[in-house]
């Protein structure tokens, strides 16, 4: 028969048939049919440093990163990249071994778990966990081992000042002789948590003591607040050779369609990446790796101004929410809100997502699709506030309207 295909096999990969339709796709299709306001997905509304894209703009007329650039990224963006390192964190790094481009932290992410796993090794993962993750691994052939980052106990007014905590003791339980790698990120995307000095050395310590490889997402790294700071793994003792780092321009220069991301690793471990990744996009996003690398030479003022600009946001949405009846987790870092429903009287994040753009005329996200234990995220809801302040607060208005 014409277009149908004997074979009773599903089309799609098994690896892969747990994963449809993102929510974030489903989401954004509700806010567009509803008129209301998107703070499901974590992209800014407004664009980056009009310097930065007048970069991009130069670089296309002057023919560079029109064709396909160096496999490992162009030179001055490696170099960048390392500047970067060294200037705010003290860590050297090679540009020409130790640095690989990518397109974007997705990218980087896919590249490095099917470089390094092979079928049947177990990766621990904190959960909840941007869910790229889960797909890849699957990809991969490994087995995800969560490890739920909890809540602190505590009452609704306390809610500003609660964050959700990583058990050691338990992350150190779920290594087995399988475990080939820990995922790790910090700032956490959905939680808002930035994993602490001590707990960071802590889980230096088990992966040394384990010698397992870490992966470590630090896309949000120029996005805390108040007394957090963000620690680079790879800084801490015994961990430079076994941590593959995995960074972002789209998060701190506000231009994420650019789809520039990066990994610093030594040469062994940026050399089993890039052989996945060639065969992945190969390369890509020429002429905005140049724009990229002069962003990357900002002064701190940039970063700072960036910083406090986020800061503000995330309190006009902190309170909207909090007015609207929500008990909200004040983040540490990232540009999400992650709020307890059940105040409201909801138990059913999913639920109470897919019915928020007509009740309310706003769009968020379930946290329980970013869980394995999907109970354990059932009545935690985000939101992103990298939008502009009256957005938040017509978002706020509207959800206090609600309830």
């Amino acid at each position: 028969m014409t277009g149908m295909t004997s074979s009773a096999r599903p089309f799609l990969n098994r690896r892969l048939a747990e994963f449809g339709t993102t929510i974030f796709a489903e989401m954004s299709a509700l806010a567009m049919s509803t008129g209301s306001i998107n703070l499901g997905q974590g992209f800014p509304d407004t664009d980056g440093p009009e310097e930065i894209r007048e970069a991009a703009v130069r670089a296309l007329r002057d023919g560079r990163g029109n064709q396909y650039p160096p496999g490992p990224g162009v030179p001055e963006l490696r170099t960048a990249i390392t500047a970067h390192h060294k200037r705010h964190y003290g860590l050297s790094y090679d540009p020409d071994t130790e640095v690989l481009v990518t397109a974007g932290a997705t990218e980087a992410i896919a590249a490095a778990l099917l470089a390094l796993l092979e079928p049947g090794d177990e990766v621990i993962a904190l959960e909840p966990y941007y869910d790229s993750y889960a797909a890849c691994i699957a990809m991969a052939g490994g087995t995800r081992v969560p490890v739920t980052l909890r809540p602190d106990e505590g009452t609704q007014d306390e809610g500003a000042h609660r964050r959700f905590r990583l058990d050691l003791d338990e992350l150190r339980d779920a290594v087995t002789d399988r475990t080939r790698l820990l995922l790790i990120n910090t700032p956490h995307n959905p939680t808002g948590t930035v994993l602490t000095r001590a707990e960071l050395t802590e889980i230096a310590r088990l992966a040394v003591e384990r010698d397992l490889l870490v992966v470590t997402d630090e896309v949000y790294e120029h996005l805390v607040f108040d007394d957090a700071e963000h620690v680079p793994l790879a800084g801490l003792p015994g961990m430079r050779e076994r941590t593959v780092t995995i960074g972002s321009a789209g998060k701190t220069f506000s231009f994420t369609g650019w789809k520039v991301g990066w990994v610093t690793a030594p040469p062994a471990l940026v050399g089993a990446v890039r052989s996945a990744k060639q065969f992945l996009t190969y390369v890509a996003s020429g002429p905005f790796q140049y724009a990229v690398a002069e962003a990357l030479a900002l002064p701190d003022s940039y970063f700072e101004a960036f910083r406090a600009d986020m800061l503000r946001k995330r309190d006009v949405l902190t309170a909207g929410l909090s007015e609207a009846g929500f008990a909200v987790f004040r983040p540490q870092g990232t540009y999400f809100i992650t709020t307890d429903i059940r105040p409201l009287g909801e138990t059913d994040g999913f639920a109470f997502c897919r019915a928020l753009p007509e009740r309310a005329g706003v769009v968020a996200i379930p946290n329980a699709v970013f869980y394995d234990h999907r109970e354990q995220g059932a009545p935690f809801v985000r939101f992103a506030f990298c939008k502009a302040p009256e957005v938040l607060e017509e978002a706020s208005r509207r959800l206090k309207a609600a309830w």
